[in-house]
């Protein structure tokens, strides 16, 4: 493909994932509600009961909705999304690597929500607690529309990092990344992922950081098993095979 075929299939790609990302907006819409009161559940737990959420602007509540359908289409259309992206890499690969097809699609969503799921439960009551303890005995005004953003930050923030696993094993299946490299630069790794955490993380506190460095650790761990597989799968195919002697 020349370059400008490429950016005509990018533009091709954009588009139908915007496609997908309308078609997965009308259930959001719809539950745009039932959905919001999931979102504030892990601060409304720690409030006092009865208090809400608050807004300050007119078009604040339907904003609001349409960001959360938004963000729900985004999870909705997620799979189809990742097909989009690997029938944009595709023709940059192998005949053999095409094959991968559904494990790329099935790894990248699995690993999504799990982030999402990750930064719901985990990090994100953490957070909203360790806030409203720093505000004890003050009367809490939350805005909804900067509540959101605060939730967006951290389930989409987390979401993407928790695609490194797929990053990683597809870098190996193309021969760019090795275990053995990702061993010799885990130091700088280290360092890497609690600047990423320190970034995600709305709260200064070690601790909180460390909720979200801990398991992005544990994932650079799994990754360089994935990269050593892949790399021993690929040196047996690279081998001839030989037949034991007697």
């Amino acid at each position: 493909m020349t370059f400008l075929e490429h950016l005509e299939d990018l533009r091709k790609r954009i588009f139908y994932s915007f496609l997908a990302l309308l078609v997965g907006f009308v259930p959001g819409w719809i539950f745009s509600k039932d959905l919001y009161h999931i979102l504030a559940r892990p601060v409304t737990q720690y409030l006092p009961e009865g208090t809400k959420l608050a807004f300050t602007t007119l078009t604040a509540p339907f904003m609001l909705y349409i960001k959360v359908a938004v963000l729900a289409s985004v999870f909705l259309a997620s799979p189809f999304i990742f097909l989009q992206v690997w029938y944009f890499v595709a023709p940059g690969l192998y005949r053999k690597e095409r094959k991968y097809v559904i494990p790329f699609v099935l790894m990248t969503t699995f690993f999504f929500s799990l982030g999402a799921l990750f930064g719901y439960f985990i990090v994100f009551p953490w957070a909203c607690r360790f806030f409203l303890a720093m505000g004890e005995g003050f009367q809490p005004v939350i805005a909804v529309d900067q509540y959101f953003g605060f939730a967006l930050k951290i389930l989409l923030g987390i979401a993407l990092v928790f695609e490194l696993p797929t990053l990683v094993f597809f870098l190996a299946k193309m021969g760019v990344l090795t275990a053995r490299w990702m061993i010799r630069n885990f130091k700088y790794a280290v360092l890497l992922v609690f600047v990423v955490a320190a970034v995600i993380t709305p709260t200064p506190d070690v601790v909180t950081q460390s909720i979200v460095a801990v398991p992005m650790l544990a994932l650079y761990g799994l990754s360089i098993l994935i990269a050593m597989a892949v790399g021993r799968g690929r040196d047996r195919k690279r081998d001839p095979d030989t037949t034991p002697a007697g």
